[in-house]
């Protein structure tokens, strides 16, 4: 059986070793701890958004992984900080098609970092721009986080408390439409989103830092793939 096909939105990147030109790339930790799970990670090339919906029926499974800032336009936060990432209208642009089409076609999702940020705007929430964190618990550092028990995520992580691998300056304040927040820092700022109604959960650490040699981790991608061919299953059985 051929393995189920997980959309990983391309970033946008205006220099790649080995090209002449700007170019589409995906994390290779995101591409390995996709394949490690039994799933087949396929960039998804920019495009017009309108089309998104239609070009994600040919996949199981999405996986938007971290990236730049989202532009505070986007969520009506007044000026852009200086601590804020120069906007890429284009990769919001496309980010935010992506995440309004998955939770509109109840396609199973992973989002991490930027991604769940994006969830949180695609939905009407918004961000802090910049985190106050005296602790240096979110900015490329080890920390745990506390999950709600009766938690999707608690259950495919085995544990109400976790420690993850963080790299974050903001962090989702109010909460968008249909998302629920389960998993918190130790000083308060959300991890975990999960959708109410869609198969969608986003977690704001880096898993694929250490999935290759923390199982706990890893079963975040396995719990996708899993649930990418039950999707497929399904698909077919209605076909």
């Amino acid at each position: 059986m051929s393995r189920p096909l997980v959309a990983v939105p391309a970033m946008r990147s205006p220099r790649v070793a080995g090209l002449r030109r700007a170019g589409l790339v995906m994390a290779e930790r995101i591409a390995e701890c996709v394949l490690r799970a039994g799933g087949e990670p396929l960039v998804l090339a920019p495009g017009d958004p309108r089309e998104t919906a239609a070009r994600l029926s040919a996949f199981d499974a999405v996986l938007v992984p971290g990236g730049r800032d989202v532009d505070p336009a986007q969520y009506d936060d007044g000026p852009r900080l200086a601590t804020t990432d120069e906007p890429d209208p284009e990769q919001d642009e496309a980010d935010l098609a992506v995440v309004r089409a998955v939770v509109d076609l109840e396609v199973p999702s992973l989002l991490v970092c930027r991604g769940m940020q994006v969830l949180n705007v695609a939905l009407g929430g918004t961000l802090v721009q910049h985190l106050d964190d005296p602790q240096g618990l979110h900015r490329n550092a080890f920390h745990d986080v506390e999950l709600d028990a009766g938690s999707r995520t608690a259950a495919v992580l085995g544990s109400s408390r976790v420690r993850v691998s963080s790299y974050h300056h903001q962090a989702v304040d109010r909460l968008g439409l249909g998302l629920r927040a389960v998993g918190r820092a130790d000083d308060g700022v959300v991890e975990v989103l999960e959708h109410t109604v869609a198969p969608i959960v986003a977690v704001q650490w880096h898993p694929e830092d250490d999935a290759h040699v923390n199982p706990q981790q890893q079963a975040l991608f396995d719990a996708l793939v899993e649930d990418a061919a039950r999707s497929r299953a399904g698909r077919r059985r209605s076909a």
